[in-house]
């Protein structure tokens, strides 16, 4: 039996409502739990959120509560992030879509809407193609996609270039970690993500640097997360074959995209919608990589009326 660590006492999402738990999945998967009605008073299939590359449950603070006045919302930390460390397991997106698969099955029992943001999407596409009787709808923030002909940002395009190198970006993330703050690094990744970084919510950054620093005292590995890093770019690297993973998802898609996410080009997205006809898009005007933190109230504007209609 696994030792689980004990995140009781940070309950980081308490003052979203949220309740902590850790469920043993050959390995500690912490998980939030934010209520709302189940079963048949429930206003369709529960909602499971996942986070992004480096992210965590703390990621969709901003709309869970207001989601789950419907329905069933929960929120996990893949292997490798947030409060779960991975403890000897893979943190690739392949892995984590199979530890999707088996906390969606255990904690909730039945079809769910994954929305997923970032590498989130990418793992909630994964699973959907892989497990569709498990997935009710998708919901993509700003998804992992392939760029075929679009020209990156040059500070994101250099940044996963050392991640890709063995040794160099384990050298990279070390001397990040050691040469910033806990806080420095917390509002690195704001600037990175957000198109306004005054939009972000204090009392969701100060939260965010408590779990870096839990993080940092529990000693948790930067391979962890250059093993999700390094297969997200195996991924886009194959844009046919992870076009025809996308093109097969059988699922309701809702596609939300900021336009000015510097990580992952509206370019991209327009052109995967453009791909996928079927699906329904939303751009965000001047918005960037995490709408659901920096314009929470947009993303439940289109997000709460495509999940009724499912």
């Amino acid at each position: 039996m696994t030792t689980l660590p004990d995140t009781a006492p940070l309950g980081l999402a308490a003052p979203w409502g949220g309740r902590s738990h850790t469920l043993d999945l050959d390995g500690p998967v912490h998980w939030v739990d934010f209520g709302g009605p189940d079963g048949e008073a429930a206003g369709g299939p529960p909602v499971v959120l996942v986070h992004g590359l480096g992210g965590s449950h703390l990621n969709w603070v901003g709309i869970a509560p207001t989601l789950a006045r419907a329905r069933r919302v929960v929120a996990l930390d893949l292997p490798g992030f947030g409060l779960s460390p991975a403890e000897g397991r893979a943190t690739t997106v392949q892995h984590n879509a199979a530890v999707l698969s088996r906390f969606a099955h255990e904690v909730l029992g039945r079809p769910v809407v994954l929305v997923g943001n970032s590498m989130g999407g990418m793992v909630s596409l994964l699973l959907a193609e892989r497990r569709p009787a498990q997935v009710a709808g998708l919901a993509l923030v700003d998804p992992s996609l392939p760029t075929p002909g679009l020209r990156p940002d040059p500070q994101v395009a250099l940044t996963f270039g050392l991640y890709a190198v063995p040794h160099v970006g384990e050298r990279f993330v070390r001397r990040i970690n050691t040469r910033y703050t806990d806080r420095e690094r917390v509002l690195g990744t704001v600037n990175l993500c957000f198109a306004d970084p005054t939009r972000a919510d204090p009392d969701v950054v100060d939260a965010g640097v408590r779990l870096v620093t839990w993080r940092r005292e529990h000693g948790i590995s930067e391979s962890e997360f250059l093993g999700a890093a390094r297969s997200i770019l195996a991924m886009l690297r194959r844009p046919r074959r992870y076009d025809a993973l996308i093109a097969g998802v059988p699922q309701p898609v809702l596609l939300v995209h900021g336009t000015r996410d510097r990580l992952v080009p509206v370019g991209a997205a327009q052109r995967t919608a453009r791909l996928n006809p079927a699906w329904q898009t939303a751009y965000l005007e001047g918005i960037g990589h995490t709408p659901q933190l920096e314009a929470p109230e947009e993303v439940l504007g289109h997000l709460e009326p495509w999940l009724a209609s499912l």
